[in-house]
């Protein structure tokens, strides 16, 4: 049977991630036994108390069954009372807070909720692929803004004003960056917050990495005026290692959730009560246990950084999140070159920036999520098949 595809898929390619694992997979089954190193997905598992909670909520017999669209109340709650704790933020648990199977699936709500054909969407470059899949899947138009080095990774401010704004809706933006790991400034949110009341647009938070190898958890919803013109996007999958447990959370203004809640409800039928349930036991949870996933993940960083001082690259200071940004050699023509070099040479997969955008053509990402011994491997393979030591 001859079916065309709907036109909204128009030059909307596969994820990398899931061609490259696609070839990952092939390379195993040659026996290649490849480290991947690119994946930002947690290899720790969530803390003790939250299995526990998951296991004896679902052996219950009445947890089964279709659930609230906007969530347990008690979830609400949870999320309200660990933005309160962790950011100083003060939301509405009823009106406020819309959990979300994942913040990813948020990122289409937002998109499908306000674009229409014709209408644009700000996308940093570099920034996570999806904003723009997302953007183009809703029939709005992407308009990339150019994230620097040379400007700490924030917005240009004098390209941005010379932009015709006058069909941009949404601006998405991500801090802690990633790739970059560049953290927010409350001057960087000031500047976002007053750049949307000027143009009328709707900043779109995406914050999931708040809490990895960082001291200072910031939200935008801090910045007065800020639930005005800014929602935010939230996740457990980084912070409670619960990426496969997609619990995410949309925070905004009371109308924004409201208009998100009309899309949403007719995408999906609720969370599994058992998964709410484990996610209240996680959000409970206080700051020894992050600051021994913290003295985990510094660990890894150091092995991180001595690999990429083997190849060669410029990991930029001060990072934070689940990732290692790094400039490469001079040698290499982008970062998909060393990216393939170092995969079919030392059998280690490392992630080329330029799956970004362009603007990171140049730069390499090293996911933390990996033990200590899998780096020391990773370090002996490059020592051997590619830095020549």
């Amino acid at each position: 049977m001859q079916l065309s595809t709907s036109s909204r898929l128009q030059g909307i390619g596969e994820y990398y991630f899931s061609g490259k694992l696609r070839e990952i997979d092939q390379l195993n089954q040659q026996g290649k036994a490849i480290i991947n190193l690119g994946i930002g997905s947690p290899d720790l598992p969530p803390h003790p108390s939250v299995i526990k909670t998951l296991e004896e909520a679902a052996a219950k017999p009445q947890v089964h069954g279709y659930q609230n669209y906007k969530g347990l109340p008690l979830l609400r709650q949870a999320m309200a009372d660990w933005y309160l704790r962790s950011y100083g933020v003060t939301l509405n648990p009823d009106r406020q807070i819309l959990p979300l199977m994942g913040s990813k699936e948020g990122i289409m709500h937002i998109c499908m909720t306000y674009l229409n054909p014709g209408d644009q969407a700000l996308i940093p470059n570099p920034g996570y692929p999806t904003y723009s899949s997302a953007v183009k899947l809703s029939g709005g138009t992407p308009v990339t803004y150019q994230l620097a080095e040379q400007h700490n990774w924030e917005p240009d401010w004098d390209a941005l004003e010379k932009l015709d704004l006058s069909k941009v809706k949404l601006m998405w933006v991500n801090y802690p960056h990633m790739p970059t790991g560049q953290s927010a400034t409350p001057q960087l949110f000031e500047k976002l917050i007053a750049f949307a009341r000027q143009h009328q647009i709707l900043i779109c938070h995406d914050n999931p990495y708040s809490f990895i190898l960082n001291d200072h958890p910031v939200s935008i919803l801090q910045t007065p005026g800020a639930l005005e013109v800014a929602v935010e996007l939230n996740s457990l999958s980084k912070s409670h290692n619960m990426a496969g447990w997609r619990v995410g959370m949309l925070c905004g203004a009371d109308e924004r959730i409201a208009e998100v809640l009309t899309f949403k409800s007719n995408m999906d039928s609720g969370m599994f009560l058992p998964v709410q349930m484990a996610a209240v036991t996680a959000l409970g949870l206080g700051t020894e246990w992050q600051k021994e996933v913290n003295a985990i993940y510094a660990a890894r960083r150091e092995k991180v950084l001595e690999l990429l001082q083997l190849l060669g690259c410029s990991p930029a200071p001060n990072q934070v999140g689940l990732f290692i940004w790094a400039a490469i050699p001079d040698g290499y023509a982008s970062g998909y070159e060393l990216s393939d070099r170092v995969l079919y040479s030392a059998g280690v997969f490392i992630t080329p920036g330029g799956i970004f955008g362009v603007a990171g053509d140049r730069y390499v990402r090293v996911s933390l999520c990996g033990s200590v011994e899998k780096f020391a491997e990773a370090i002996e393979r490059i020592k051997i098949h590619v830095s020549g030591n």
